[in-house]
């Protein structure tokens, strides 16, 4: 009979971006995240997260784990900044290790940490091929798409940048982004039917040739405070039209995150995590009749700052 298990979980943040990084490695047996698992986590007040960084034993030589990212909704995503950020503080304060490697569904990713306020994360190589970010119809340049929302004589939107930060992402260039009911346009662009995969929706604001100011509704989440590869999306595209150069601050509504498009192709993203509580998740083995073999309920311990 299996007996309860419980690992470290953390409840963080990147510039208000909701973070929780939960650490499975070693688990034995590992529980499986099931829906209702990872819904029961984010509707505790204590564990609320837009993104779930899930830690699991490594698979490549050298990395510190395997992660999973899974969105609010259940959802996973490729990429998340602002958690790998808070991934990255985490383990420093277990280990005391700057430099450090994960793997993701995206590919491995390196990271390096200076200071809670100085957090550098490779995000990999921006893909800009309409199959690649994936759409639904071959457009040649995505540096500007057939896409609007609104009346097809007057838009509220329209002509988005697109891309793939480990996620999709379109991106709307507007003179002021706070013009904008974002709340209601967001899941009207994020299902659209071009975007097999659903979209990040970013509108951007080009503020100087070096700065920009976005606001996002994150897929699986909703509008969010603060949205790591939504930031990259913006600094890329921007660069991509000649409107920003590629080194560029990306203000979102949390505060700023330094983006650098490197000869190398490589977005290097820069900027804080903060640690708010940690505890334990204890994962009990469900009792209910129609429970699964090694199916698990859960609560939490000591979950303090």
């Amino acid at each position: 009979m299996t007996t309860q298990i419980s690992a470290p979980i953390r409840k963080m943040n990147g510039l208000g971006n909701e973070i929780v990084v939960l650490d499975l490695r070693g688990l034995k047996p590992t529980p499986h995240l099931t829906s209702e698992i990872i819904h029961q986590i984010a509707a505790d007040p204590r564990t609320h997260f837009d993104q779930l960084m899930v830690l699991h034993a490594p698979e490549v030589q050298e990395t510190l784990a395997r992660l999973r990212i899974y969105n609010r909704d259940g959802s996973t995503a490729g990429a998340c900044g602002n958690g790998m950020r808070c991934v990255v503080l985490s383990a420093f304060m277990d280990t005391g290790q700057k430099d450090q490697l994960y793997q993701t569904s995206a590919g491995l990713l390196s990271a390096r940490f200076e200071a809670p306020n100085s957090i550098a994360v490779n995000m990999g190589e921006p893909k800009f091929d309409w199959q690649d970010i994936p759409l639904r119809d071959p457009f040649e340049d995505t540096t500007r798409i057939e896409l609007q929302a609104g009346p097809i004589d007057n838009p509220i939107l329209h002509s988005p940048s697109v891309c793939n930060i480990g996620n999709p992402h379109a991106v709307f260039w507007v003179d002021n982004v706070d013009d904008y009911d974002l709340g209601r346009i967001g899941p009207l662009m994020e299902h659209h039917p071009l975007f097999p995969e659903q979209a990040n929706i970013s509108i951007a604001q080009i503020t100087s040739q070096t700065s920009a100011r976005v606001r996002t509704w994150e897929r699986g989440v909703g509008l969010t405070r603060a949205c790591g590869s939504a930031a990259c999306a913006v600094a890329v595209s921007g660069a991509r039209i000649g409107k920003l150069a590629r080194q560029s601050t990306i203000t979102v509504p949390g505060g700023d995150l330094h983006i650098e498009w490197n000869d190398r192709n490589r977005i290097v993203m820069t900027g804080p995590a903060e640690l708010e509580a940690s505890g334990r998740i204890v994962f009990h083995p469900a009792e209910c009749d129609d429970a699964k073999s090694g199916s698990f309920q859960v609560s939490f311990e000591a979950l303090d700052e």
